[in-house]
């Protein structure tokens, strides 16, 4: 998965370089957070128009990913005030729209395709009928090759036959579980005495064996005893084990002991951009490479283009599959809302998705008892396999067994909650929500169970 997108970037960068396909950077001053209040869609013979209705002039990055084709709309210092009716994207290319707040303000929209786009945006500023808006618009990639190919017919030539390269044999998803601490390093340690190293590796062995009881997946622990492995070394083990998914599973602790539920993090900018110097400064083996692609031999240009792709699409597909465990996650309790990002040693493989997992505040006694209790520490591996399943939806690396369904989940209600703000949370469109629980109106009980369907 990451070697594809990897290659398409660098291809993209030295031959394509007019493209749209590459990085759209337009940059203004922010005072006051901008809100996206509407958000509009029309098809054309010759394009998709997206429109997003804007309280003020949006700053942004757009860029595109493969496998799947999606493209990927940063918003800095936004907020979304509407939520996403995907019914709106029906027949137009665009198979889903999703989003997330990020730790900065910014927001991430992302927009799954049924196919590769060309994709082109501009701003316009407000008029008698419209606010701001950011415009994008995306064109078949196909549509320049079938009118080249029709204008200029080709003389057909003779293939002489050749042996058929089989495919390459279908191998499963391998997944890497990181138990914290082991060893020596007893780590967070609760009132009652309950040491994180015991409590994260029993979570981590039910992940496990949840995963490999799933077809097409295979689970490799970094540690499944109570021993010392050092920060790289967890790191360096599951690249050796050809992991397509790295989760490292921890409880954290602070001095309040009030403090309660679960959050997730991801790399940050500062620990990638050390890592990276770290890695070309040891790029002399020929065994280095990052996302199959080799460092031998190259000069140190190339070397650190190859390297810093490799980590913006890692990261981005951390951020992915962050966001899928804690929707999950949230289901069983409290969970921080922002994914946070920090610069975790084990979080630092250039070519893994990875994620560090906080399951809860062992400092707080009622937490540090669920985490004590088999059934809880049950739910808490079922809600990460969940949110792995949910991330594999869109990001099913390539060659793999994992046949993806994720089926519709269910939400029960809660004091204060409402349908639309259930849909934003989802990603779902309010209409689907009524259609699929038969909701005549928007009114919804305390208790109540919604089915939330998977699109």
């Amino acid at each position: 998965m990451i070697l594809s997108r990897l290659t398409h970037w660098i291809h993209s960068r030295y031959l394509v370089k007019s493209c749209m396909l590459v990085m759209v950077l337009v940059s203004s001053q922010c005072v006051h957070a901008t809100t996206i209040e509407n958000i509009r869609v029309a098809k054309t013979s010759q394009y998709t128009r997206l429109v997003l209705d804007t309280s003020g002039t949006p700053s942004y990055t757009l860029f595109p990913l493969n496998n799947p084709p999606r493209i990927v709309v940063d918003l800095a210092n936004t907020t979304l005030a509407t939520a996403i009716n995907t019914a709106i994207l029906t027949n137009t290319g665009i198979s889903n729209l999703r989003h997330a707040q990020r730790a900065d303000g910014g927001l991430r929209l992302v927009l799954d395709l049924q196919q590769q786009a060309i994709a082109s945006s501009f701003v316009l500023g407000p008029n008698d009928k419209h606010p701001h808006r950011l415009v994008i618009d995306l064109r078949a990639q196909s549509a320049r090759a079938t009118t080249a190919t029709a204008s200029t017919p080709t003389p057909k030539k003779i293939i002489p036959n050749t042996p058929v390269k089989a495919n390459p044999k279908p191998r499963p998803v391998v997944i890497a579980i990181d138990a914290g601490h082991g060893g020596k390093d007893p780590g967070a340690i609760g009132l009652g005495g309950t040491y994180e190293k015991k409590v994260v590796l029993e979570i981590s062995q039910r992940i496990a064996k949840l995963i490999n009881a799933e077809p097409g997946m295979r689970a490799v622990m970094t540690r499944d005893a109570d021993y010392y492995v050092t920060l790289r070394g967890r790191m360096q083990k599951a690249r050796s084990q050809k992991a397509d998914i790295f989760i490292s599973v921890h409880a954290d602790a602070v001095k309040n002991r009030k403090v309660q539920g679960s959050s997730v993090y991801i790399l940050s900018k500062n620990g990638a951009s050390s890592e990276a110097a770290k890695i070309l400064a040891q790029s002399h083996d020929e065994d280095d490479t990052i996302s199959g692609i080799s460092l031998a031999g190259k000069d140190k240009v190339l070397q650190k283009v190859i390297v810093d792709l490799s980590q913006s699409a890692t990261i981005d597909s951390s951020l992915d599959l962050a966001i899928a465990v804690r929707t999950e996650l949230s289901k069983l309790g409290k969970a921080r809302e922002r994914i946070e990002s920090a610069g975790f040693a084990v979080l630092k493989s250039p070519d893994v998705p990875s994620i560090l997992v906080e399951t809860a505040f062992i400092s707080n006694p009622v937490e540090e008892k669920k985490l004590l209790s088999p059934s809880h520490q049950q739910k808490l591996a079922q809600a990460i396999l969940r949110g792995v399943k949910r991330y594999l939806v869109h990001n099913a690396p390539n060659n793999m067994r994992y046949a993806v369904n994720p089926g519709n989940d269910k939400h029960t209600v809660r004091n204060g909650e409402t349908l639309s703000g259930i849909a934003i949370r989802y990603q779902v469109s309010l209409d689907l929500l009524r259609t699929v629980n038969k909701l005549k109106t928007d009114r919804i009980r305390a208790g109540e169970e919604l089915i939330i369907p998977n699109t």
